[in-house]
């Protein structure tokens, strides 16, 4: 039985540099300022990447390894949660595309290979747009959003 999977795919324009974009998903004191985590890794194809969350317990919540670098305009990682690294199926892709596009950068982010109506699948839809929102606006004025912010109550 072959499982069936789902993927997204985000595009974001930003008024930066692809440098800056790429710089921003693979440093970890920048990525902490919009994302709330660290995406640690030293990006050469074949390494391990983890996403570790900015905060005094410094919990690993995401694994990976990196598939593909090619600075400043692309990154392919793989992705799963830390409880399922030894799952090879848990495991998903995200890619990262990075176009200078006039005086801004088109970023597209596509997340592949995820399984069909799984919590992964479920968190990706609901988290890229909120993380891709506060990149933008951290490379745009400097200051990230709150990644973590639940709606209000009506």
């Amino acid at each position: 039985m072959t499982r069936e999977t789902i993927s997204f795919v985000y595009v974001t324009y930003i008024a930066s540099t692809a440098e800056k974009v790429f710089e921003a998903i693979t440093r970890p004191e920048l990525a902490r300022r919009y994302w709330g985590h660290e995406n640690v890794s030293d990006w050469k194809p074949g390494s391990k990447w983890e996403h570790v969350r900015a905060n005094d317990e410094r919990t690993v919540e995401l694994v990976g390894e990196v598939v593909e670098t090619s600075p400043p305009t692309r990154l392919v990682i793989t992705w799963a949660n830390a409880s399922q690294a030894a799952d090879p199926d848990a495991y998903s892709r995200v890619t990262f595309d990075i176009e200078p596009y006039d005086d801004m950068v088109r970023l597209t982010v596509s997340h592949d290979e995820l399984q069909a109506g799984s919590g992964m699948a479920n968190g990706v839809q609901k988290g890229w747009p909120v993380v891709l929102s506060s990149l933008k606006s951290f490379l745009e004025t400097g200051r990230g959003l709150d990644v973590f912010a639940k709606p209000k109550a009506a």
